[in-house]
């Protein structure tokens, strides 16, 4: 069973190594790309105000967090939750970073010696769109994740968007399968059907279409400045 957790901070500011601390967490678990609603989330002290621009951006105030716990309370939690999962984040040096920062101060281990692994969206969406705009919200526009809800910053609300962000990025073959263990367990039958027998028809580009997907590879090359991989697999494939 793979066990994944989507996670995102708000901080005080931009910079850990300046003193800046976290003052939100959000966690949200997926099991086997599914939500279970197994989540996570704290606001923290950080013993510092926030810089103005950051608290324009999420909105915490320092007499919110005045009561809250400092993250030396909440670390054993955070980090028993988070035993051994593949960790998703967006822009993860930047959450990691904090992070490491937390729990160098209560002189422990780095954050990825307690994980499996750390996936960052921003990497694979800047992959996958590359030359585009690559935030959260552009990504939940391009992908139509509804982000209508999100007028500040929140650690939990922004976990969650990004739970359906990665779920739409990663979407592919396996989406249009049947989960045969849930059909099984509601009594339906399942008949697999035989396609070897099937003799599909190859339509062959015509020179319009192949004009056409020169131009798209061109913008594809201006966009990522030369660094897409389609002028050397083309030459490679029959036919294109």
């Amino acid at each position: 069973m793979t066990r994944q957790i989507v996670l995102d901070t708000e901080t005080t500011g931009l910079s850990a190594d300046s003193g800046d601390r976290i003052i939100e967490i959000g966690c949200v678990e997926l099991l086997n790309r599914r939500l279970t609603g197994n989540n996570l989330h704290f606001y923290l002290n950080p013993e510092r105000d926030s810089h103005e621009d950051a608290l324009r951006v999420h909105g915490l105030t320092t007499e919110f967090l005045r009561d809250k716990p400092k993250f030396a309370e909440v670390a054993e939690d955070l980090l028993t939750y988070l035993q051994d999962a593949e960790i998703i984040i967006h822009n993860a040096a930047f959450d990691v970073g904090f992070l490491d920062r937390e729990l160098e101060r209560l002189r422990k281990p780095a954050f990825n010696t307690w994980v499996d692994s750390i996936t960052d969206t921003l990497v694979m969406a800047k992959q996958l769109y590359p030359g585009k705009r690559n935030s959260l919200d552009a990504l939940c526009d391009r992908l139509g994740v509804d982000n209508s809800g999100r007028t500040l910053h929140g650690a939990l609300l922004d976990a969650e968007l990004l739970a359906d962000v990665y779920i739409a990025l990663t979407r592919g073959q396996e989406a249009l399968l049947i989960d045969l263990g849930d059909v099984g367990q509601q009594g339906v039958s399942v008949r697999r059907a035989d396609f070897s027998a099937l003799d599909l028809p190859v339509i062959r580009a015509n020179e319009v279409e192949l004009s056409a997907h020169a131009g798209v590879l061109t913008q594809l090359d201006k966009s990522s400045s030369g660094k897409t991989v389609w002028r050397v697999v083309e030459p490679e494939i029959t036919g294109i």
